[in-house]
């Protein structure tokens, strides 16, 4: 199979959105057609970032005339975006089932997206390249490989995680809890949590929990 790993940033509703309230989102589409110039992109988002910049980035996204079908639950949303504009996922279905997504899509604060694709077709990739072009501000391709399928870790979704178990491991993972060496401590990440140390201790702990077995699923 052959990899590529891109960074797409292009005018984007969500992109936008998550650029301006400082929210990013693990998003999955799926199902996404185009009728009549029209695309069609069904879509379940969960967000990361303070609780009170996620509550302004969806009332923005119930304003936008665009969105279309908007449910929310915690911090999941789903949503069918609507637009008469190409966008990245309108050139996807064009090439779907052949073009694979390995991972969900991650839109990050500054609203650019991070794909990870993959085609037993190299030209596949190229031919999604070449049209990308023509249509976002900028493309990174930071890799394209051939790899065994055993290296390619398929997206399955996440167990449920409390807002406070979801809030004290996105702090440790942003504030460097996990980098070498640890760049933070309990109690800064308590302190930012705004709760004491062994409760925030035992949030991250149960996410940890939750989240540990579906990981080591991936390694094994």
């Amino acid at each position: 199979m052959w990899v590529a790993r891109i960074t797409i940033l292009h005018d984007c509703i969500i992109g936008n959105k998550c650029r301006e309230f400082k929210v990013a989102t693990i998003s999955q589409p799926f199902n996404v057609f185009v009728e009549k110039g029209v695309t069609y992109s069904p879509e379940v988002h969960t967000l990361w970032g303070p609780e009170e910049n996620i509550n302004k980035f969806v009332k923005a996204l119930e304003k936008d005339k665009r969105i279309k079908n908007l449910e929310q639950e915690g911090n999941t949303v789903f949503l069918i975006e609507v637009t008469s504009k190409a966008i990245p996922v309108s050139i996807w279905s064009g090439l779907a089932p052949r073009l694979i997504f390995t991972k969900p899509i991650n839109i990050d604060t500054s609203g650019v997206e991070h794909w990870e694709i993959a085609t037993w077709d190299k030209g596949i990739i190229t031919n999604f390249l070449a049209d990308l072009n023509k249509i976002a501000e900028k493309i990174v391709v930071e890799s394209i490989k051939q790899t065994k399928l055993s290296d390619i870790y398929f997206s399955r979704f996440l167990p449920k995680l409390t807002p406070q178990q979801r809030q004290a491991i996105t702090l440790a993972f942003e504030f460097g809890y996990y980098a070498w060496p640890k760049k933070t401590n309990f109690k800064q990440l308590s302190k930012a949590m705004q709760v004491s140390v062994p409760t925030y201790r035992e949030h991250l702990k149960r996410a940890e929990e939750k989240l540990m077995p579906n990981l080591m699923n991936q390694v094994k």
